[in-house]
């Protein structure tokens, strides 16, 4: 038996989730006694491919068929099932982030699986059941999946579990699995990528404001404290809403929900809709004038001020700090 990992890329590059993702699944094949094979489908290189040996895997299947450079669910899910099989994996693990999301169910689907999806921990056995544990109600709970079936599919939300290497030499194998035509019936030609900034779902760090900006013209001071951190910009609803910002920016229940080691919030009130979005952030930062803003109440640290007066200020403390 095995445990299989899909890893996901893009552009020929392996992306952070991927990793997470195998590392997470190489303690779940120690939790079993299994072996650990990796999935990767389209054009990524072998040298790319062999830094997955880094976390433990030892077998990468490598189905690089021309017609599967660009992401399509339907056969891509195929492709996973087939692995599956091949492997006799009794758990699949992805990421559950956007293309992840659609995935696992058509895996599960095609495996006859049980699926757990957004898991923020590792699972534990109760024989052959296995407990995960998980976010609800839009992060505002936790709730327990049971999954008895004898393959499980599992997806794991980014940043939820911490790259721990387990050092081993990943032989890279060719992988070709019959495609159905149905599969391919709609393709992506090309994907023109908006920006070259770091994605929201993949960042730790996001630096995130509202309408205590005031207007779009203010966004540089957020802008350079996030260049300053590495970090990712985010917006509140209101702000995308009124066109300060891009909609791939919003985060909350209706935007992007994100999960960073570190969340800075400038000028947010901190309603329910953009709680839910941001709530399983390892750390919360509020900078608020109000101090009687929502936000403040699940803050790990909160600083009551005017931003215009206290980012600037963090900003340039932060890079002397790095600076030294």
């Amino acid at each position: 038996m095995a445990i299989l990992v899909y890893i996901e890329n893009t552009d020929g590059g392996l992306k952070k989730s991927a990793f997470e993702a195998a590392a997470y699944a190489k303690a779940i094949a120690d939790q079993k006694g299994d072996t650990l094979v990796a999935l990767s489908i389209g054009d990524v290189a072998d040298a790319e491919l062999q830094k997955l040996g880094k976390y433990g895997v030892t077998k990468v299947l490598n189905a690089s068929q021309a017609n599967l450079k660009q992401f399509v669910n339907k056969a891509y899910a195929a492709i996973i099932a087939a692995a599956a099989k091949q492997e006799q994996a009794s758990v699949v693990v992805l990421s559950n982030s956007f293309s992840g999301k659609g995935l696992a169910p058509r895996v599960a689907a095609k495996l006859d699986a049980g699926l757990a999806d957004g898991a923020i921990s590792l699972p534990s056995w109760n024989g052959n059941d296995m407990e995960v544990k998980k976010t609800a109600f839009s992060n505002k709970a936790f709730a327990t999946e049971i999954i008895s079936s004898p393959v499980k599919v599992i997806s794991l939300s980014p940043n939820a579990y911490e790259l721990k290497e387990s050092p081993a030499s990943a032989e890279i194998v060719p992988f070709t699995a019959d495609v159905n035509a149905n599969d391919l019936s709609v393709v992506l030609k090309e994907i023109v990528r908006a920006t070259d900034k770091i994605s929201l779902p993949e960042a730790e760090i996001v630096v995130s404001a509202g309408r205590g900006l005031k207007g779009p013209e203010n966004w540089a001071m957020v802008e350079e404290l996030a260049d300053v951190l590495g970090a990712a910009t985010a917006c509140s609803k209101p702000v995308s809403d009124a066109g300060w910002r891009p909609h791939s920016e919003h985060v909350g229940q209706t935007g992007i929900v994100v999960s960073p080691n570190l969340y800075i919030a400038i000028g947010i009130s901190g309603a329910i809709q953009h709680l839910a979005g941001v709530s399983s952030s390892k750390t919360i930062v509020v900078i608020n004038k109000d101090p009687e803003a929502p936000f403040f109440k699940v803050a790990d640290y909160g600083i009551v001020g005017d931003a215009f007066e206290v980012v600037p200020k963090l900003t340039e403390a932060i890079r002397n700090l790095k600076n030294n």
